[in-house]
């Protein structure tokens, strides 16, 4: 069977790679070659995510994570889809004021945009042209019940998901997906990228010291 995964970037930092950071050079095809069914062929892995921008605490996070998307593209089975990160400043209630205090704190907010969309219709659009006979979702994300109910009974294409959280959506599994495995750390230790990864031209990306 043809399988293709759509990976959820931001889900699957959160859910797993933000608390193990050893786990960030990660190798997306390896990984996900290991919790497949057997007898799968992985036709293409497409990774969405968005640009992240400078924060004071971590000013160095957009070039560790440039430097891993540079090494994602000299992988020929993946695809990197971009969304938007936003980042403001707002004013927020806080959930236990202190007595006499303010009631309202200001905060720096960060959201990331159109990862939901662009995976539900590289989902959907995959389905329709008969590009996979297995979609698996590399997500915890309940709002892609949707897009994924609709390919499993539109279109009959198998549906699977590898969840990168402790605890998988009820609702994700309302979907009755083929399967539902999550992510070990293990398997995510055994899929590591070279270091450094060679980006032809005598060219060569190595994994950020911080991920050691």
């Amino acid at each position: 069977m043809t399988t293709n995964i759509y990976i959820d970037g931001f889900n699957l930092y959160y859910g797993l790679l933000k608390k193990n950071p050893d786990l960030k050079w990660l190798d997306p095809v390896s990984l996900c070659a290991k919790l497949v069914p057997a007898g799968q062929h992985i036709n293409r892995v497409r990774y969405f995510t968005a640009r992240i921008k400078p924060r004071p605490e971590d000013p160095g996070g957009p070039q560790r994570q440039d430097a891993y998307l540079r090494a994602l593209g000299t992988l020929p089975e993946v695809s990197v889809h971009y969304g938007r990160f936003l980042q403001s400043t707002t004013r927020m209630r806080l959930a236990q004021p202190p007595p006499g205090g303010p009631n309202t704190v200001e905060v720096v907010k960060t959201e990331e945009k159109g990862t939901d969309v662009h995976i539900a219709a590289h989902l959907l659009r995959d389905a329709f042209r008969g590009d996979c006979d297995l979609a698996v979702l590399v997500s915890n994300d309940s709002d892609l019940c949707e897009p994924l109910r609709m390919v499993k009974e539109e279109f009959g294409v198998a549906i699977g998901i590898l969840n990168p959280f402790d605890r998988p959506s009820r609702w994700l599994r309302q979907v009755q997906p083929s399967f539902m495995k999550p992510i070990r750390v293990g398997a995510a230790r055994a899929s590591q990228l070279p270091d450094p990864v060679p980006l032809g031209n005598g060219k060569e990306v190595r994994r950020p010291k911080e991920w050691v």
